[in-house]
């Protein structure tokens, strides 16, 4: 296996495309139209700035994080690396530097959502020493207003 060279820097909106097709690249990838949109993610940016990551060898992005916190917690959205450049630390190294980030804002912990048939990335994490959380459930809500209206009644 080659080592590869990479830089791993602060996501800007410049990156959307090339993140985007990153995305769009790795099979079992999840998405959602609103919030993974250019103006979604230049939301969450604005919102978290400087904490999400890219990964870049010879001047393509090969790997990304959307990162984030409320003020209390962290997280980590879509973590990816291309699949050429898998196994050279590449993940590590984002992840790294989105938890220094974190620290930096004073945030003491940070939770990642990976997918049950996310077997790759479901071994990284645990093999990392990440807690796989039993005691919990996981519930999510999509804000329309059709799914509003009809939860107030």
């Amino acid at each position: 296996m080659a080592d590869f060279i990479y830089e791993v820097r602060p996501m800007a909106l410049e990156d959307y495309d090339a993140v985007y097709e990153l995305w769009m690249g790795i099979h079992g990838f999840g998405i959602r139209s609103i919030d993974d949109s250019r103006e979604g993610v230049e939301r969450f940016l604005k919102r978290n700035p400087g904490i999400s990551v890219v990964a870049v060898c010879e001047g393509r992005i090969v790997g990304a994080i959307l990162c984030g916190h409320d003020g209390r917690r962290g997280c980590m959205y879509h973590v990816c690396v291309h699949e050429e450049y898998r196994k050279h630390g590449i993940g590590k190294a984002m992840a790294v530097a989105c938890m220094r980030a974190l620290q930096a804002e004073k945030i003491n912990k940070v939770n990642i959502i990976a997918f049950k048939s996310n077997a790759v990335g479901n071994q990284f994490w645990q093999g990392e020493g990440w807690t796989f959380r039993e005691d919990l459930n996981y519930y999510d809500f999509t804000l329309n207003e059709a799914n509003i209206t009809r939860f107030n009644q």
